[in-house]
């Protein structure tokens, strides 16, 4: 009697078929089990067992506004390599200075291809640039005939930003960072998305023809100039046009290869001196630190030159630090693996995207104590430029990595840092900034996918003494009728 009670109370409580097949809590469950198999982290060992580097249990289509940040976290809960599945693809993040040497110059010939994402790489650039390329032969001379001719891209200076090709280039390269990033597009993750007609990829697909058509006629301005006999300085268009039979050079070649240095090299020294006049009214013991040394190496009657640059310690440090706390590019461009590879005992498979995580990088606490806090005088005794830093054998002290690593790292560094010295310390030497009243400047939150630039803000130049009008009108900085 118990057993059959038992068996007729079961079978009383037991959901038919029929009831299962119209439940809702039914249709939930397969769809978390579903939802479940396809959001899942994947746990892929190599042939000998070698797990991935640890990371997040689950993929993600995209990463909001400012990634760098749960990068960040991330980093700290998983350490100096970890994984992240973004969508279909993996990526490897490194947020350790030996890693990255480990990886990205030691290990350097297999951690130095790019990745094809398809909204920069693929739609935009096609594989063209210095920056989009793969790492093969047709890379390695567009970076040759570069980097033999950086210090001028077009022969000439321009005199005003109304230039309509100076507006349109500018143009492009602020629609170039709002609609590339290395986290930020679901479309780079998903296969599938590519092939179905968005605005973002007709707006990709502009902005190709557009580069070309841009810096095409930029670069016939120079071959004009050229052609009509006039001494035109040695300047990247000029070895371009020179050297284009030769070295069997597309029209489309070189306008990516141009478009690269411009849109790269102006939008992060900029931003670079946009977040230096953003950091100077919230800091006037770092103003006053630089103009005292400014007056007393340089003095009052003329300005920094580029020979003084050794002379003036701070003014270095504070690029420096500028740099280091507000990097234009958080995650610079992410590298590629060509081949699986084993590190630490850590599976890297071939088609990693190796994202040098330069947030955590500059904010590692043991090389940068209180590193969220801006302070020029950590740097106190670094004599080393930026490419002789990233030189050395130790890459603990290396100054920072704002401009990459490996051999991708940036070609135009040596010609950044000129750059941001002259404007740097000009501006030291000529003004003192305060913030407009009642209009304080945010130095939390900041603009673009890609590069990074601070929020539009004002402020207010002081001219430090009765020389700097003088001065400016002798170097043509100002024109007497404008004054």
């Amino acid at each position: 009697m118990a057993d059959s009670h038992t068996f007729l109370i079961a079978t009383l409580h037991r959901p038919s078929v029929s009831s299962w097949s119209t439940s809702p809590t039914l249709w939930i469950v397969i769809f978390a089990s579903c939802l479940w198999l396809l959001i899942r982290r994947p746990n892929l060992t190599d042939k000998d067992g070698h797990p991935l580097p640890p990371g997040p249990p689950i993929r993600y289509a995209f990463l909001r506004r400012y990634p760098e940040k749960p990068l960040y976290r991330w980093a700290q809960k998983y350490g100096p390599i970890y994984s992240v599945w973004m969508g279909t693809q993996l990526f490897v993040v490194i947020n350790d200075p030996q890693v990255a040497r480990d990886l990205l110059v030691t290990h350097g010939a297999n951690f130095s291809s790019r990745w094809p994402y398809f909204m920069k790489n693929q739609t935009i650039l096609r594989g063209g640039g210095i920056t989009a390329a793969s790492y093969n032969d047709t890379w390695r001379k567009h970076r040759r005939i570069a980097i033999n001719m950086l210090t001028l891209t077009f022969g000439s200076r321009t005199v005003k930003a109304t230039d309509p090709l100076v507006q349109e280039a500018l143009r492009l390269g602020m629609e170039f960072m709002r609609l590339t990033g290395p986290w930020s597009n679901m479309i780079d993750f998903f296969k599938v998305l590519q092939w179905i007609p968005t605005t973002m990829r007709a707006q990709g697909r502009k902005l190709h023809n557009d580069f070309i058509a841009v810096y095409g006629a930029m670069m016939l301005r120079t071959k004009a100039r050229m052609d009509a006999g006039e001494e035109v300085p040695d300047c990247l268009v000029k070895t371009l046009i020179q050297c284009q039979e030769e070295e069997q050079l597309t029209w489309e070649d070189m306008c990516f290869i141009v478009s690269a240095f411009t849109t790269g090299g102006v939008h992060s020294t900029s931003g670079i001196i946009e977040w230096f006049l953003a950091l100077m009214p919230s800091h006037p013991q770092v103003q006053a630190k630089a103009a005292e040394e400014l007056d007393r190496v340089v003095g009052r009657d003329t300005w920094p030159t580029a020979e003084d640059e050794m002379k003036l310690p701070y003014c270095r440090a504070i690029i420096k630090e500028v740099l280091r706390i507000h990097a234009s590019f958080w995650m610079g461009t992410p590298h590629c693996s060509d081949d699986d590879f084993v590190y630490r005992g850590l599976f890297i498979p071939a088609n990693s995207v190796m994202v040098l995580n330069v947030y955590a990088l500059h904010h590692n606490e043991s090389r940068y104590p209180d590193s969220f806090s801006f302070n020029p005088e950590r740097y106190f005794g670094d004599e080393l430029g930026a490419m002789e830093s990233a030189k050395q054998p130790d890459a603990l002290v290396r100054d920072h990595w704002a401009f990459g690593a490996g051999r991708r790292i940036c070609p135009g560094m040596e010609m950044a840092e000129r750059e941001l010295f002259l404007a740097v310390s000009r501006l030291l030497w000529a003004f003192s900034f305060a913030e407009v009243p009642g209009e304080p400047i945010c130095l939390e939150e900041y603009e673009g996918f890609s590069g990074r630039t601070p929020l539009p803000y004002r402020l207010t130049p002081k001219p430090r003494h009765a020389m700097v009008h003088d001065v400016l009108v002798e170097k043509t900085e100002i024109n007497l009728n404008d004054v």
